[in-house]
């Protein structure tokens, strides 16, 4: 989907974009192909073969967060296929408090096929968290954007985040998907483990403290249950990315997504 995107030229919106698809301008190789387009003066034309031209060096040298500041937020979502191998699967837990007076418990991260738990007062801090987000170069997140990434900068002011993110909540949305993680994975046939099917956030915040109180098993059911919010995240985005792909790309763009992470 990146190779097919010209909204990061300027002057060109959704509207342009989607003619230039029409008319069988399908990607940049096309467009520059070309020596004119319906619209364009020959100045112009010249100058969003250098702008694309340009792009196709960075994507080549895989520069994807160099996009970051390119596309809108909202359409950092076109650069998870290229991104998929370096892309990270972020949602963490808290004690349910505000940051301002509660904490993270957890944070889950999964990428290449692994998923790593960092928990509070064991292995969760500002540099193990940096190091795991300074190995990628997408964040993936269901309403990170909200909640997940103010709530870690509240608490590691410094911390830095990948500039390409992929919030799944807002993606669902524009595909008329509404509700919070748990319904989604529902409506799409994505499934968990019977254990913890039925928790939802609060359960996290009451699985912790009975942990602190002495329960050890709340501690297993906790961590599964943020592994599972952290993992499907994987199945959703490449389900999300794909539905997006057919409504929002051009009629002709295949994806070569690998399956997703099966546990």
């Amino acid at each position: 989907m990146l190779t097919s995107s010209f909204i990061f030229l300027p002057g060109v919106g959704h509207t342009t974009e989607r003619r230039w698809w029409d008319d069988g301008l399908l990607d940049w190789h096309m467009f520059l192909n070309q020596t004119s387009v319906s619209g364009l003066s020959a100045s112009r034309k010249d100058w969003y073969d250098g702008e694309l031209r340009t792009a196709r060096q960075l994507a080549d040298n895989s520069h994807f967060q160099s996009f970051a500041t390119r596309l809108p937020r909202r359409e950092h979502w076109r650069l998870y296929e290229v991104c998929r191998s370096r892309t990270v699967y972020l949602d963490i837990e808290t004690t349910g408090a505000p940051p301002e007076q509660g904490d993270v418990t957890v944070v889950g991260l999964h990428r290449n096929g692994t998923t790593v738990s960092l928990v509070k007062e064991e292995n969760l801090t500002i540099d193990r968290l940096q190091a795991e987000l300074d190995a990628c170069d997408m964040l993936v997140t269901f309403f990170g954007s909200v909640f997940d990434v103010p709530y870690l900068h509240a608490i590691f002011p410094r911390l830095r985040f990948p500039s390409l993110h992929f919030d799944l909540c807002f993606g669902a949305r524009r595909l008329a998907l509404r509700g919070g993680l748990k319904h989604i994975e529902r409506e799409l046939g994505i499934d968990r483990h019977s254990s913890i099917r039925n928790l939802d956030g609060f359960d996290a915040v009451r699985l912790w403290f009975g942990w602190r109180h002495g329960d050890v098993r709340a501690r297993e059911t906790l961590l599964n249950y943020n592994r599972a919010d952290t993992e499907n995240l994987v199945t959703l985005a490449d389900r999300l990315y794909e539905d997006m792909a057919l409504r929002f790309g051009p009629s002709s763009l295949s994806s070569s997504l690998q399956p997703a992470y099966v546990r």
